[in-house]
């Protein structure tokens, strides 16, 4: 009956279910939960849209993806400046000229990289083999201590120690006062939400929620000649070569009748003692001047059976595991794996897309 089942609403599924109607192809989409749009999902409360999953703030410095997202949005101008609130002192992140002011007086970057460099040299590390000694290394035992230590192992439930260094490298610094999170050139919220945009990729294609693909999987796999499946790699391979973790998130949501509870989208609480992670007021994500807010606490947990995976924990175990699931994966006849949970990677919304329409060249010969 169709030319594909695609196991997923979300963003990776949506792209691949757009383009294989725009090319004739007959689609059945199929997700778990109630709603399309996987983690970008947002939902209008009070007026307000509310990121149901977690802050999501679009970037990008292709054009073409850029072009090719806004056919389905108009994106407004907003700007990733999250403030981090340690015990109560609140410093400017990402890591710049002026969270180097607030933490030490220094004005110039001079100034600010000699502090670092000291704090460097004392630490005495000479190649990083963890987080801690790589954020050491970027930024002094100061920054770490205040600013990255707390948060980093509320985030992923494992000592900086534990953790590979890689991950603190997403993390920008720079020696200018620009509160810009993101270098790339392109950055936005669409107007009205994110599932808008998932709405309009799907249109043309059959929509089946709170459908999940195990339940019916024979059935499923006989009424489409091809599947995309965007779901847990491991899950799919019935968990044969073992387990592979994530971390998961706790939301917390609350309504509050005033305009403005926290001044910022994303304030981040980098003390270890604060449970939440961060708290995100999504009004100011488009400007809002709603009369009432809405804010979500996120809390970090370990992933366990019915959770929601959401992070890879890509350590030397995980990744081994990955590699045994991805010799079956490729051994898989009319089967595509695709998304975070489908090839265990983090990824933005930006690379999403990009490696949907990827696999879409590859799977159509173009």
């Amino acid at each position: 009956m169709y030319d594909y089942l695609i196991v997923g609403a979300g963003l990776y599924g949506a792209v691949f279910a757009y383009e294989a109607t725009k090319r004739g192809k007959r689609c059945l989409v199929i997700d778990k939960r109630s709603h399309i749009g996987g983690n970008i999902y947002t939902e209008e409360i009070e007026g307000i849209q509310v990121h149901r999953y977690g802050a999501h703030i679009f970037h990008t410095n292709q054009e073409a993806i850029w072009r090719y997202v806004n056919q389905f949005a108009t994106f407004n101008r907003y700007t990733n400046s999250p403030i981090a609130n340690y015990k109560g002192e609140i410093y400017n992140l990402p890591f710049n000229m002026n969270t180097f002011h607030q933490l030490w007086g220094v004005i110039t970057p001079e100034q600010a990289q000699k502090v670092i460099a000291k704090q460097r040299e004392a630490a005495g590390i000479e190649e990083p083999t963890n987080l801690e000694e790589q954020a050491i290394s970027l930024v002094g035992s100061d920054i770490y201590e205040k600013l990255v230590k707390g948060y980093t192992e509320k985030q992923w439930g494992r000592s900086a120690r534990e953790l590979p260094s890689f991950i603190i490298k997403r993390l920008p610094v720079r020696f200018t006062y620009d509160n810009n999170y993101f270098n790339d050139r392109y950055q936005g919220i669409p107007i009205g939400g994110y599932t808008q945009i998932v709405e309009k990729m799907l249109q043309g294609s059959e929509v089946l929620l709170n459908t999940n693909f195990f339940d019916r999987q024979d059935e499923f796999r006989q009424c489409a000649s091809n599947i995309v499946f965007t779901g847990m790699i491991d899950e799919y391979f019935r968990f044969q070569c073992g387990v592979l973790e994530y971390r998961s998130l706790r939301f917390e949501q609350e309504i509050l009748d005033m305009e403005n509870y926290q001044g910022n989208a994303v304030v981040n609480y980098t003390d270890a003692e604060t449970p939440y992670t961060r708290i995100i007021e999504h009004k100011h994500f488009e400007f809002g001047a709603q009369p009432k807010t809405v804010i979500t606490r996120e809390y970090s947990k370990e992933w366990k059976a019915g959770d929601e995976p959401y992070y890879p924990v890509n350590n030397d175990r995980n990744t081994q595991i990955y590699q045994r699931y991805k010799v079956l994966a490729d051994r898989e006849q009319n089967v595509l794996f695709g998304g975070r949970l489908g090839t265990y990677r983090y990824f933005d919304m930006h690379q999403i897309i990009g490696s949907a329409l990827d696999a879409v060249k590859k799977e159509f010969g173009e």
